[in-house]
């Protein structure tokens, strides 16, 4: 019996690459297009070795909200096991932390955001 993957997961950045699924979930993430109004996206640079091997990335995406109403930051939106958020949150370095948001589909999901 497969776990249970109730669980929504926002993502804008690197979470969204097979190489890191497949690294921090063991599985591809099945995912659909949805939209973080309110944020603003900005480059943020990776110091985490193990991070930049896993997203062969050096700079990565990070969002904060913002004054502009219309900013709003596209992604996807996955569902997930509680074990797999567990694995995002192992992922993510010290400079994000992981909020509850309201997407433009208004449903509510976890992503990682400016810490």
């Amino acid at each position: 019996m497969a776990e249970e993957r109730s669980i929504l997961l926002f993502s804008y950045g690197t979470l969204q690459q097979e190489n890191v699924q497949f690294a921090s979930f063991g599985r591809l993430l099945d995912g659909h297009d949805d939209a973080m109004p309110g944020f603003a996206q900005t480059m943020l640079e990776i110091t985490d070795p193990e991070v930049i091997r896993t997203s062969g990335k050096r700079f990565h995406p990070v969002v904060a909200p913002s004054d502009d109403p219309s900013d709003s930051v596209p992604g996807k939106v996955f569902s997930i096991s509680a074990e797999e958020l567990a694995a995002a949150d192992r992922y993510e370095v010290a400079d994000y932390k992981r909020i509850s948001v309201k997407l433009a589909s208004g449903k509510e999901a976890w992503v990682y955001v400016k810490a």
